[in-house]
């Protein structure tokens, strides 16, 4: 037990990797932070690879950076816990982090052994009786539930176990953007319900184009 909980202290203190304070500090996760840009987040990482993906355009900008903090030779920064970390951006602004721990790295570690490494960091943990959703993430389920979690009234952080990856994760969020980021989603998907037709329509019509072109072509041409 003394051996694991050693584990537990020294890979926490490298995953948070900066000066420990007793305040909570909700609003970052080791060199990032709620409300920066893109383009702060790229130099923050620009050694190492990201992917970005674009989950919608209007009525805001909704952008998905995948991080792996691992080199391109596929070892790994010494005794470096994370496998994945997921930034969501609303309109360029950073407002999401979805961190997916290592599975060996935290192999043999309870929910209490990871409670009590990350509140070294944010402090004292509620356990609430709730779930965390991952709507434009196909590697979790739609919803998750919360082991731990560590909010104040500006940041929530949030202590789960995948389902699927049978990993440890760290999702947090901006309460102020996440409210703005759901009314934006589904006012994407209700935009996308109205204009469905009307793409269906041109669609259809550029597929008829395409064969009549065809079928005029192959007209001249064959020959039985």
């Amino acid at each position: 037990m003394k051996r694991i909980r050693s584990l537990v202290f020294s890979l926490f203190m490298i995953l948070f990797s900066t000066p420990l304070v007793h305040g909570q500090d909700l609003f970052k996760y080791r060199n990032f932070w709620f409300g920066m840009s893109y383009a702060e987040l790229s130099k923050q990482v620009d050694s190492q690879p990201l992917h970005t993906k674009l989950i919608h355009q209007r009525p805001a900008v909704i952008q998905e950076v995948t991080w792996w903090p691992r080199d391109s030779s596929g070892s790994s920064l010494q005794a470096e816990p994370i496998w994945q970390v997921l930034f969501t951006f609303y309109n360029d602004e950073l407002y999401r982090i979805l961190v997916t721990y290592d599975q060996q790295a935290t192999r043999g570690l309870s929910e209490e052994d990871m409670v009590e490494a990350i509140s070294v960091r944010y402090a004292i943990a509620t356990r609430p009786n709730s779930s965390m959703s991952f709507p434009t993430n196909e590697l979790y389920s739609s919803t998750e539930n919360v082991i731990a979690r560590w909010e104040d009234s500006q940041y929530s952080v949030n202590l789960f176990r995948s389902s699927f990856l049978n990993a440890y994760g760290l999702v947090m969020f901006s309460k102020r953007l996440d409210g703005q980021v759901w009314a934006a989603l589904a006012e994407s998907v209700k935009l996308d319900g109205q204009e469905r037709p009307q793409i269906e329509i041109e669609r259809q019509k550029k597929e008829t184009d395409k064969l009549e072109l065809a079928r005029q072509k192959n007209k001249q041409t064959f020959r039985p």
